[in-house]
C-alpha cells in the first residue's frame, strides 16, 4: 500500500474516493431514469430543434432553387460547404481518439469521457456528412459517388479525392458507430434492470441484446472491443489524411503541400478536444458530475490541445517557410496575400485564436479553471473554422490569373445551414443525455479500487 500510495502522490485521482459500485451505479443511472426533465433542457433542446428546423428549410429551398442561392462563384466554387464539411469532420475525431487510441494505452482517465466523446463524434460526423451531398449540385443524385451495379455502367471516378472521402467518412462513421454501440451494451442492461417502466424495460432490454454480466459475455465483449479499437485507431489518422487530400493533391497556390495530411490530423484533434471540453464541462456543472469528470480530465484535456496547437503553429510556420523558400512566386503571393489581401482580418484572428490565446494554456490555473478552459476552447473552435475558411476561400479567390480574380460572400442561405447543422448537432447531444448514459457505468466501477488510493 505504501508503495501505491507512492506512485499516485501528487496526482489527482481518476474518480474521487468514497464511491460505491452501487453509488456509482445510482448517480449515473438516474440522470436517465429518475432525474426529472428541468426547464432548462426543454428551453435548450426547443432553440436546437428550431435551429435544425431552420437547416432542413435551407437545404429544401437549396432543392428547389439550386446551388446559386449559395455565395460560390467563379473563381470560388468552393465555398461554405466545403468548410463546414472539414469543420465538423475535425470535431469528430476526438471522440475516437479518446475511445480507441487511449484504450489501447491504458490511459484510464478516458473512461469519465469517452461516451459522450463518442455520441459527439457520431453527431458530427452526420452534422459534416450533409455537407458533401447537398454540394454536388444534383443531390437527388448523390448517390452516384457510391459503386453499385447498375444498367448504365456508371461508376464514379476512383482518381479523384472525393471519392476518397466518401468512402473513408463513411467507414469512419461505421466503425465509430459500431465501436459506440458495442461499449453502450452492458450499461443498457443496467439501465433494463433499474427501470420502473415496463417500456424502458423493453427497449433498452431490446438494445441490451440479451447481456446477462456473464464470464462468457465479458469474454466476447472485451475481444470485440478491443479489435475495433485497434481498427478504428488508423481511422483516426486516416480520415483527415484523406480530407486533406481534396486540396493538396491540386495545383492551386495554398493547396498543393505535402505538409497537409499531418497538419490536417493535428487541427482534427485540437478542435475535438476543444468540443469535448465545451460539453464536458457545462455536464459536470449541471449534473453534478464534478466527482467523475475531475480536475484530471479537464488538465490531461487541455495539456492534448496544447501539444496539438503547437503542432497547428507549425504547420502555420513550414507554410510561410516553404512559400518564400520555394522560391515559387505563386505560393508567395499566397502567404502576402492572407497576410495582406481582402480577408486579411480573417487571417489575423486565425493566428489569434489558434496559436497566441492557447498559450495561455501553459498557465496550470487556467488548465484546472473550468471557465478558463470553456472560454479557451470557444475560441480554439471559432479559430479552427476560419482556418478552413482561410485555405478553401483565400486559396481560390486569387489564384493565377488576375483576369479571374473574385471575391466570396456568403448569403443569407449558407449562415442558414451551417447555423442549423449547430442546433441539430446540440439537437442530438440533449436527446442522448436524457436517454442514455452519458458516462459509462461499468467502466467506472472498474476504477474504483484506484480510488481508493487517496494522494497525499
Amino acid at each position: 500500500m505504501d508503495d501505491e500510495r507512492q506512485e499516485t502522490a501528487g496526482k489527482a485521482p481518476v474518480i474521487e474516493p468514497g464511491y460505491t459500485f452501487g453509488t456509482v451505479t445510482d448517480k449515473i443511472s438516474a440522470i436517465v431514469l429518475t432525474r426529472p426533465t428541468s426547464n432548462g433542457w426543454f428551453l435548450g433542446f426547443g432553440v436546437a430543434f428550431l435551429l435544425t428546423m431552420m437547416m432542413l428549410y435551407a437545404i429544401g429551398y437549396l432543392f428547389v432553387k439550386g446551388v446559386g442561392i449559395w455565395g460560390v462563384t467563379i473563381p470560388i466554387g468552393w465555398g461554405f460547404a466545403i468548410v463546414n464539411f472539414v469543420w465538423w469532420i475535425g470535431i469528430g475525431h476526438a471522440g475516437t481518439l479518446i475511445s480507441a487510441i487511449l484504450l489501447l494505452l491504458r490511459q484510464s482517465w478516458r473512461n469519465s469521457i469517452n461516451r459522450f466523446a463518442e455520441a459527439m463524434t457520431l453527431f458530427a460526423v452526420a452534422a459534416a456528412g450533409i455537407f458533401p451531398a447537398i454540394h454536388v449540385g444534383r443531390p437527388w443524385v448523390a448517390y452516384w459517388l457510391f459503386p453499385y451495379p447498375n444498367t448504365m455502367k456508371y461508376w464514379p471516378q476512383f482518381r479523384s479525392p472525393l471519392i476518397w472521402d466518401v468512402f473513408a467518412v463513411s467507414t469512419y462513421f461505421t466503425v465509430s458507430l459500431m465501436f459506440w454501440f458495442i461499449g453502450l451494451i452492458p450499461d443498457l442492461a443496467t439501465l433494463r434492470d433499474r427501470s420502473d417502466k415496463l417500456a424502458a424495460k423493453k427497449i433498452y432490454g431490446i438494445l441490451a441484446m440479451g447481456w446477462r454480466g456473464s464470464a462468457r459475455h465479458w469474454h466476447r465483449y472485451e475481444t470485440a472491443y478491443l479489435l475495433l479499437a485497434g481498427l478504428a485507431t488508423p481511422l483516426v489518422l486516416s480520415v483527415h489524411t484523406v480530407v486533406s487530400f481534396d486540396f493538396a493533391v491540386a495545383i492551386v497556390p495554398g493547396w498543393h503541400t505535402t505538409i497537409f495530411p499531418p497538419y490536417f490530423v493535428a487541427g482534427a484533434i485540437y478542435s475535438g478536444f476543444a468540443m469535448v471540453l465545451m460539453l464536458a464541462i457545462p455536464i459536470r456543472k449541471i449534473y453534478g458530475l464534478e466527482d467523475f469528470i475531475t480536475e484530471r480530465h479537464l488538465q490531461n484535456s487541455a495539456k492534448v490541445m496544447l501539444a496539438t496547437g503547437l503542432i497547428v503553429a507549425y504547420g502555420y510556420g513550414i507554410e510561410a517557410f516553404m512559400g518564400w523558400y520555394s522560391g515559387n512566386r505563386y505560393d508567395a503571393f499566397t502567404i502576402w496575400n492572407r497576410l495582406h489581401g481582402p480577408y486579411a482580418g480573417p487571417y489575423w484572428a486565425l493566428l489569434t485564436c489558434n496559436i497566441f490565446i492557447p498559450q495561455l494554456l501553459w498557465i496550470r490555473k487556467l488548465r484546472t479553471s473550468p471557465l478558463g478552459l470553456f472560454l479557451v476552447s470557444t475560441v480554439i473552435l471559432v479559430g479552427m473554422w476560419l482556418e478552413r475558411f482561410i485555405i478553401v476561400v483565400v486559396s481560390l479567390q486569387r489564384d493565377f490569373l488576375t483576369s479571374s480574380w473574385g471575391m466570396y460572400y456568403p448569403t443569407r442561405w449558407d449562415w442558414m445551414t451551417f447555423i442549423g447543422t449547430i442546433g441539430m448537432f446540440l439537437a442530438a447531444i440533449f436527446l442522448f443525455v436524457r436517454i442514455l448514459p452519458m458516462i459509462s457505468i461499468f467502466e467506472m466501477r472498474t476504477l474504483l479500487p484506484e480510488a481508493e488510493v487517496k494522494p497525499e
